[in-house]
């Protein structure tokens, strides 16, 4: 039902963007759009942090030169909205975030208008050349939030060209001698060669036992169960933050954190792959800090809503098959979610997450409809237009399947596939960072934006909109 009704929605949405872009790109056309004037600014912003020499894109699009002979794959993928990598479906659900990348339509005319008009370099004088960065960066610090307080890296691992996937598991210090809230984390791979490795990387949480509010115990994640008492095993690990492929950083919820205290240690989860060549690497974790007397009132967990109702021995995809699975995760408190990160494998094709409220209500939170294993985008929702539910709140999560030859990222559509850590095996859950409320703080947050997806529309402002 799910996939019928927001498939067909989808289509309805691109063919509304076929009818309005291009008319969109023919206004453009009115005066010459170049690369120099008009395209670069766009690239600089949205696209060089990936397509510049050294980087994870597979061409640089830095300058004219690099740019012109991908002219024509560029209008494809900017108008069918693959890249840049935001895979949302901006019709349904949350649509503010704090780390949008896509890009506008205006933008998305102008890039198709100059490809359409020649793909002109214009005046070079227009040019303004962005810094290409020399080495790694943090994304985080790229978006205007300064450089990380701490930065922790884990011992690094050779992982031969031809290999078995492995997974190395060593431990850090966390270098705080006195408790401090997180405001936002990031991990990156220790060195640009590392990218071509790491799958993931999860950062769990070793606790003082003066911590223990650390531990997430507000979500019951159904029948994901590997062991008789492992319903919450996943949920209630703590963690400060889950990194893979082409993922940013996690921003909390402001007014929310994690706290660290001395003592405690970072324990590294962090598949690695052969890619056909010897690589040493890993990863680092950034943490920025709340300042001293800023110290928030919250805590945000990071969770796994799975997409699995019987557990992960119900993954059962068959060979060249559209396969479907869901799983219900119960919020036993009154629950703000901040960001929806989809987390698949290869044959990952899109995600519903959905709320069931206790009155059989049910409201789309967020669809992700064209995943991308290389981006495991992490869409944070802006702070007034994050979710609040309230505890009963069923979060049912769909996840499709694509196991056949027409999926370019599938290595062989011939093989059962089922869960699994390894890349070629199967995944289905979404990361999500969420804040539990008192009874008291559920009121006044839903007095203030409304309850459930309102997208930051006060309730008041919202009811003369519907009598409109």
């Amino acid at each position: 039902m799910f996939g019928s009704k927001l498939h067909l929605g989808a289509g309805i949405l691109a063919l509304g963007a076929s009818f309005a872009l291009p008319s969109a790109a023919a206004a453009q056309q009115a005066r010459q759009v170049t690369f120099s004037k008009d395209v670069a600014p766009i690239f600089q912003a949205k696209c060089q942090s990936c397509h510049e020499p050294g980087s994870i894109g597979p061409m640089s699009l830095v300058t004219y030169q690099d740019a012109r002979p991908w002219a024509r794959s560029i209008k494809q993928r900017v108008e069918s909205r693959q890249m840049p990598p935001w895979h949302i479906d901006r019709s349904v659900g949350v649509k503010k975030f704090k780390n949008d990348m896509s890009l506008t339509d205006e933008q998305v005319a102008t890039v198709v208008a100059w490809v359409d008009g020649g793909a002109l370099e214009g005046n070079p004088a227009d040019f303004k050349a962005k810094p290409v960065a020399t080495d790694l960066f943090w994304m985080g610090e790229r978006d205007g939030y300064g450089p990380p307080d701490i930065v922790i890296k884990a011992p690094e691992q050779t992982m031969p060209a031809v290999h078995q996937d492995e997974w190395w598991r060593p431990v850090n210090d966390i270098p705080v001698t006195e408790p401090r809230w997180v405001r936002m984390v990031e991990i990156r791979p220790s060195n640009v060669q590392s990218r071509k490795i790491l799958h993931h990387s999860i950062a769990y949480h070793i606790l003082n036992p003066d911590n223990a509010g650390a531990v997430n115990t507000g979500v019951s994640t159904g029948g994901f169960a590997l062991g008789a008492d492992a319903v919450n095993t996943v949920t209630m690990r703590p963690q400060l933050m889950e990194w893979a492929i082409g993922k940013g950083y996690d921003r909390y919820l402001e007014g929310t954190g994690k706290l660290i205290m001395p003592g405690e240690k970072i324990s590294w989860d962090q598949h690695i792959h052969a890619a056909g060549e010897a690589i040493t690497g890993g990863s680092e974790l950034g943490l920025w800090l709340y300042p001293k007397g800023q110290e928030p009132t919250k805590r945000s967990y990071l969770t796994f809503f799975s997409g699995l109702k019987a557990g992960a021995a119900g993954l059962d995809i068959p060979p060249n098959s559209i396969a479907e699975s869901e799983g219900f995760n119960i919020l036993r408190e009154n629950t703000i979610m901040t960001n929806f990160q989809p987390h698949f494998h290869l044959r990952g094709k899109a995600m519903l997450v959905e709320a069931i409220f206790p009155d059989g209500r049910t409201q789309t939170v967020s669809y992700v409809k064209d995943f991308n294993f290389n981006w495991m985008t992490n869409y944070i929702y802006a702070d007034d237009a994050a979710p609040v539910f309230p505890k009963g709140t069923i979060i049912h999560v769909v996840a499709w399947y694509d196991n056949t030859k027409a999926n370019k990222s599938n290595p062989d559509p011939e093989q059962w596939v089922g869960w699994g850590d390894r890349t070629v095996d199967e995944m289905c859950h979404a990361w999500i960072n969420v804040v539990y409320l008192t009874d008291e703080e559920y009121k006044e947050r839903v007095a203030k934006y409304g309850e459930g997806v309102t997208n930051g529309i006060k309730p008041q402002s919202r009811t003369q909109q519907q009598q409109q």
